[in-house]
C-alpha cells in the first residue's frame, strides 16, 4: 500500500518512534485454550499470559513493561530467518528458525479439553545444529510479585520447578530445566539434528497437588484435531475464505467454553495512541461485541455457541432492567472498578495501564439493539426461546421503550458529556423492531401495538434530528454537522434500504470525512468529538469492514472488494488483527487480537459473497 498523505495533526494518530525496544504488536501470535490466551512473539517470548482465565492476573506481563515483569523465552539464538504458521485450522503454533549453522522448529500450544491450564513447548533441530536460549521469569500480580521458587519432585518422580505466590502457582517441567540466576531461571544449550527438548508449564492453586505430566506430542496433536474439527463446521465458501476461517477461530478462542462469556480481546492497555492515555482493559464481556460475535458465528453455521451465550446472558443480566450493564466479567460478575497499575511503564510508554473499565457504569442505548438483533437471528435459525429468555427480553425492551429519548455515551463509550447519538437511536429502533418481529413471526407474547408505536416514534425522531438534509447524510449526534463511522451499521439492521439515498449519502460523507487511506476509516474525528481524552488515534479496523459490508449490501460489489482487498491483508503473518492500524507507520495499534475486527471481517466477507451471488443471478436472468 502506498502510504497516505499525512492528515491534520489533530487526527494524525500514533506518533512515530515510540516503540523503543518493545516488540511491534504485529509480531505476536496467540495461543488459547477456551479459558485464557497467551501472546507469543516471533522470537519465542511469551510476553502476556493471565491464568487461569482471561480476566485473571497476569504472570507474564513483559508486554506492558520489560522482561523483569515476567516472560517465558524459548528461542534459537542467532537465527537469521524466522517464519511461523498455525498448524492448519488451529492454534498450534509452528515457528521455524534458520541460522548459519542449522534449522529448528518450535511447536507450542495450550491444550484443549483436559480441564487444566497448560502451555506446552517443543523445540526440535531438523538440520545441522542450533543454540537454544531459555529464560523463565515468573511474576504474579501483573509483574509486581516475585514468587517463592523451588525445585521439587512431581508425582511422576521427575524434577520440576514450582513458583508460588498467594493463591497462584505454576510448575515448569521438561527434558531440561533452567537454572536459577538472580530471580529468574536461565539456560543455553545446543541441539543437533534429530534432537529435541520438550517443556510444559501448568497453573494450579498453590494449595493443590501438581497434576500429572502431559505427553506433549499427544496433547499438541489432539489440540490441533479439536480446533480443526470445530473449523470444519463453517459453511463459508466464498472469497477471503482463509481470513474468514482464521477470524472465526479467533472468535471461538475468545469465548469461554465453560461460562459462554465472550471477551473483546485477551489483553489490556495496548494503546490506541502510542505514548498516550487511550489504553483500555478489554478482557471482559461487552454485550455489544458478544452479540455481534454471535451473529458472525450464526451466519457461518455455528449454533451451539448461540445457546451457550444466551444462557450466559440470562444469568449475567438477571435482575431489574434498569440494572443492565454494558459489560460483565466472564462469569457474569458485575464489579469492574477501573484501577491503575503504576508499577508498569506501559507498552511504548503508554500510560496509564488500566485494570477494569469505568465504562461499565455508562448508559449506552445501542446495546440492546445489538443483543435483540443477535437473539432474533438465533430464533430465525431455529433456536427456541425458553420462558425465561423471552421474559427477560420483554422486560429489557419495555425499559428501553421508556428511556430511549435520553442522551447516552454511545457505542464509543465517550467520557465527555452524553449526547443524543444517532447510532444509539437507530439501534434502539432495531431493538423494538426485533421485538415486534418476535411477536409477529414467532407468536411470542408482548405488547406489540405499543412496541410498533415506539418503533415509529424513534424512526421519526432520527429522520427529524439525525439527518442533515443540506449535506445529505446522517450525523454523529443531534445538532452535529460531522459524521461517525458507526452510522454504517444502519444498513446492518435494516433501518433504511441499503441502496437508498440516505444510505448512499451517509456512506459518501463518511468516506469523505473519515477515510484516511484506501479503505481505512477513523471512528470519528477526535477534534470534533468530545470523548473526554487527549490525543488522536489510528483507523479502526472494524469500521473499515463495516464500510465494505455497507457497500456489499448496497450491491456495490466492486467497491466492497476494493475495501476488502485493502484491509484483509493488514492481518499479520498468522492472520491476527488488532483494534486499529496505523497506515503512516504501518503497524498495528490497540488490543490484539480484537474480536470486533475479526467479526466485522467475517460479516463483511459474508455480505460480499451474497452480493456476488445476487449479481451473478441478475446476469443469468438477463441473459435468458
Amino acid at each position: 500500500m502506498i502510504p497516505p498523505a499525512a492528515p491534520p495533526s489533530d487526527d494524525r494518530g500514533p506518533a512515530p518512534g515510540l516503540l523503543g525496544c518493545q516488540v511491534p504488536l504485529e509480531e505476536y501470535a496467540v495461543l488459547g485454550d477456551g479459558h485464557t490466551a497467551a501472546l507469543v512473539s516471533r522470537r519465542g517470548s511469551v510476553d502476556w499470559l493471565c491464568l487461569p482465565r482471561f480476566d485473571s492476573d497476569a504472570c507474564f506481563a513483559a508486554l506492558l513493561g520489560t522482561p523483569e515483569h515476567g516472560r517465558w523465552l524459548l528461542t534459537v539464538r542467532d537465527a537469521t530467518e524466522v517464519t511461523r504458521r498455525y498448524r492448519r485450522d488451529s492454534f498450534v503454533l509452528e515457528t521455524t528458525y534458520r541460522s548459519a549453522r542449522g534449522t529448528a522448529v518450535a511447536t507450542e500450544a495450550m491444550p484443549l479439553g483436559d480441564g487444566r491450564a497448560d502451555i506446552v513447548r517443543r523445540v526440535e533441530c531438523t538440520d545441522g545444529e542450533v543454540e537454544v536460549e531459555h529464560e523463565w521469569v515468573v511474576r504474579f500480580g501483573y509483574g509486581a510479585v516475585v514468587p517463592w521458587v523451588r525445585h521439587d519432585t512431581d508425582a511422576d518422580g521427575c524434577d520440576s520447578i514450582r513458583a508460588v505466590a498467594g493463591p497462584d502457582s505454576v510448575v515448569l517441567r521438561g527434558d531440561r530445566l533452567p537454572q536459577a540466576d538472580d530471580h529468574r531461571h536461565r539456560d543455553r544449550f545446543t541441539l543437533h539434528a534429530g534432537e529435541s527438548v520438550e517443556l510444559s508449564m501448568t497453573w494450579v492453586h498453590s494449595w493443590e497437588p501438581v497434576p500429572p505430566r502431559l505427553s506433549v506430542p499427544d496433547r499438541v496433536d489432539a489440540t490441533a484435531v479439536a480446533w480443526g474439527a470445530w473449523a470444519r463446521g463453517c459453511t463459508y465458501d466464498g472469497p477471503y475464505r482463509e481470513a474468514v476461517i482464521r477470524s472465526l477461530l479467533v472468535l471461538r478462542m475468545l469465548s469461554d467454553v465453560t461460562t459462554g462469556g465472550i471477551v473483546a480481546a485477551p489483553t489490556t492497555s495496548l494503546p490506541e495512541t502510542f505514548g498516550g492515555e487511550r489504553n483500555w482493559d478489554y478482557r471482559y464481556c461487552w454485550l455489544r461485541d458478544a452479540a455481534l460475535t454471535l451473529e458472525a458465528l450464526l451466519e457461518q453455521g455455528f449454533r451451539d455457541e448461540a445457546t451457550q451465550w444466551r444462557d450466559w446472558l440470562e444469568r449475567a443480566v438477571a435482575g431489574e432492567p434498569e440494572d443492565l450493564q454494558i459489560m460483565y466479567r466472564l462469569d457474569g460478575s458485575r464489579r469492574l472498578p477501573e484501577t491503575r497499575l503504576d508499577h508498569l511503564p506501559g507498552y511504548a510508554g503508554s500510560r496509564p495501564v488500566r485494570l477494569g473499565n469505568d465504562a461499565v457504569g455508562q448508559v449506552q442505548h445501542d446495546v440492546l439493539g445489538e443483543v435483540m438483533s443477535a437473539l432474533a437471528m438465533a430464533r430465525d435459525t431455529g433456536l427456541s426461546e425458553t420462558a425465561g429468555s423471552w421474559s427477560l427480553q420483554r422486560r429489557l425492551v419495555d425499559d428501553l421503550a421508556a428511556a430511549w429519548r435520553e442522551p447516552d455515551r454511545g457505542i464509543w463509550e465517550v467520557r465527555g458529556r452524553p449526547q443524543h447519538f444517532t447510532h444509539s437511536k437507530i439501534m434502539a429502533w432495531a431493538a423494538l423492531d426485533r421485538a415486534v418481529h418476535a411477536v409477529e413471526t414467532h407468536d411470542l407474547p408482548g405488547p406489540v401495538e405499543r412496541w410498533r408505536q415506539v418503533r415509529q416514534d424513534i424512526r421519526d425522531d432520527v429522520l427529524a434530528h439525525g439527518w442533515d438534509a443540506e449535506r445529505g447524510t446522517f450525523v454523529q449526534h443531534y445538532g452535529a454537522t460531522h459524521t461517525d463511522a458507526s452510522l454504517l451499521q444502519l444498513v446492518h439492521v435494516g433501518f433504511l434500504p441499503a441502496d437508498g439515498p440516505h444510505v448512499r449519502g451517509t456512506v459518501a460523507a463518511i468516506r469523505e470525512e473519515l477515510e484516511v487511506a484506501p479503505g481505512l476509516l477513523l471512528r470519528y474525528r477526535t477534534s470534533r468529538t468530545d470523548d473526554g481524552l487527549a490525543g488522536a488515534e489510528a483507523p479502526f479496523l472494524a469500521c473499515s469492514f463495516w464500510l465494505a459490508d455497507a457497500l456489499a449490501r448496497g450491491d456495490d460489489v466492486a467497491g466492497a472488494a476494493q475495501v476488502l482487498d485493502a484491509v484483509v491483508p493488514l492481518a499479520n503473518d498468522v492472520g491476527l488483527l488488532a483494534e486499529q492500524y496505523d497506515p503512516w507507520e504501518r503497524r498495528m495499534a490497540g488490543n490484539v487480537p480484537q474480536a470486533l475486527s475479526h467479526l466485522a471481517l467475517v460479516r463483511a466477507a459474508h455480505s460480499h459473497r451474497l452480493a456476488v451471488a445476487r449479481a451473478e443471478a441478475t446476469t443469468v436472468a438477463g441473459a435468458r
